[in-house]
């Protein structure tokens, strides 16, 4: 059977201020059934699990280059090639921020990659059938957070 998801676990620091950031864990994951998407799941110290979902080609063009319109920000940092990766995430007035390494989103990347090639989405046969359920826990999802 053909596996349907990839998932994976990173570290970044969650940047509260410039004197201030802790680390905390991540989970990168990507469905088949959602192909256009990666959810990114921040558990923050004493708070429920934050989730944020956004296309997945934002965030392997936001290891290269900076990009991002709207709430979701993503930009290198660094001067040596695969250095570090900030991810700006904002509601209204409100935004954090977040700090790790490149290596690990590439290596959570290229496992998406084979799973379904960038740009090859549309090829998946189910996916017309699955958007309208994808679309609606989307929605309950942010209006759960809300």
């Amino acid at each position: 059977m053909r596996e349907s998801a990839v998932q994976a676990e990173i570290m970044m620091s969650f940047l509260v201020s410039e004197e201030l950031s802790f680390r905390i864990p991540v989970e990168l994951r990507y469905e088949t059934c959602d192909p256009y998407a990666v959810r990114l799941t921040f558990h923050l110290p004493g708070d429920a699990p934050v989730t944020w979902a956004f296309g997945r080609e934002l965030l392997v063009d936001g290891v290269g280059r900076p990009c991002g319109d709207g709430d979701v920000h993503i930009a290198p940092v660094g001067s040596e090639g695969f250095s570090d990766v900030v991810i700006r995430l904002q509601v209204g007035v409100d935004h954090a921020l977040f700090r790790c390494g490149a290596v690990p989103l590439v290596a959570f990347l290229d496992r998406t990659d084979k799973l379904v090639p960038l740009g090859q989405e549309h090829s998946l046969a189910d996916f017309d059938t699955h958007l309208d359920e994808a679309l609606h826990r989307i929605l309950a999802e942010e209006q759960s957070a809300g």
